[in-house]
């Protein structure tokens, strides 16, 4: 396995049809909006989804959800201690090898090594920081997003009692359609650092194109959010030969107000001489 050698820039246009692609605690779990009326999904959500797709892929993952864990340990804490090394670093009175510590680790989990981890434990005096090579902007809509709300009613009482209960339930909302991307970047100086290799590399793009598949719930139905396309972007040295600014503006999505539907043409492209450039249909 070798170690990422060449800077890597990517983006990734996905749509939105009738679904809470996600929510906002802090608003009711309306779909996320900007201040201009652009829809947003933040980067902590997709990296969530993309644990999740690459846990679906046979990579160890530390930082599991609940219900998809499948070594049937409930805290990061007892995941960390069933690698004997790091449990006995935890131990450690002194705090331990933390450079050690984050070694293991990367190596162990593939989400380590990509995105990094605080690892820091009530009742251990280590506290260990590890800066991940894979960094993922927020998805933004191309255009801003019409949001539908509705009530919705329970037909049966949630507990025994003489009266009926009342009908009211609670508040869905959905984007009605909308098309967003986001972009992301791989630092080939923090993958020596971790360890992430070009095989990584290769996986990460494999979820990328994969990304909504087993993530269907009640707030987003099976289909209900599709990738389009993923566009990966391969420099041929370790800086790159372009600012990753740069590269994420080559790309532009423009759709007509009145599209309901997206379309190849409606992603533009200017060419960078020297870089490799793959377009990916979503899954």
């Amino acid at each position: 396995m070798t170690i990422l050698d060449h800077k890597i820039d990517f983006a990734v246009i996905f749509s939105v049809h009738n679904a809470n692609p996600n929510g906002d605690p802090l608003n009711g779990n309306r779909p996320r909006q900007n201040f201009d009326g652009y829809g947003e999904v933040s980067d902590v959500c997709i990296k969530r989804k993309l644990r999740n797709r690459l846990q679906d892929l046979g990579e160890a993952i530390f930082v599991q959800s609940d219900d998809r864990a499948t070594d049937g340990f409930k805290s990061l804490n007892d995941r960390a201690d069933d690698i004997p090394e790091l449990k006995k670093i935890k131990a450690d009175k002194k705090g331990g090898d933390a450079d050690i510590f984050a070694t293991i680790a990367a190596n162990t989990w593939y989400d380590v090594r990509a995105f990094g981890q605080v690892f820091a434990f009530k009742g251990s005096n280590l506290s260990v920081g590890v800066r991940g090579p894979v960094s993922i902007h927020p998805a933004i809509s191309v255009q801003p997003i019409d949001i539908t709300s509705i009530q919705i009613t329970k037909s049966v009482n949630s507990v025994t009692g003489d009266k009926k209960g009342s009908d009211t339930m609670g508040m869905k909302h959905r984007v009605d359609f909308g098309v967003y991307k986001f972009v992301g970047s791989i630092n080939t100086q923090l993958a020596e650092k971790t360890g992430f290799t070009r095989e990584d590399a290769e996986k990460l793009k494999e979820a990328l194109v994969s990304l909504f598949e087993n993530d269907a719930s009640s707030a987003r139905p099976e289909g209900s959010l599709e990738v389009h396309k993923v566009i990966w972007w391969e420099h041929d040295s370790k800086l790159g030969q372009y600012s990753s600014a740069k590269v994420h503006r080559s790309l532009k999505v423009e759709i007509p107000e009145d599209a309901h539907e997206f379309y190849e043409e409606f992603i533009q492209m200017t060419p960078l001489e020297g870089l490799k450039v793959y377009e990916l249909d979503g899954k």
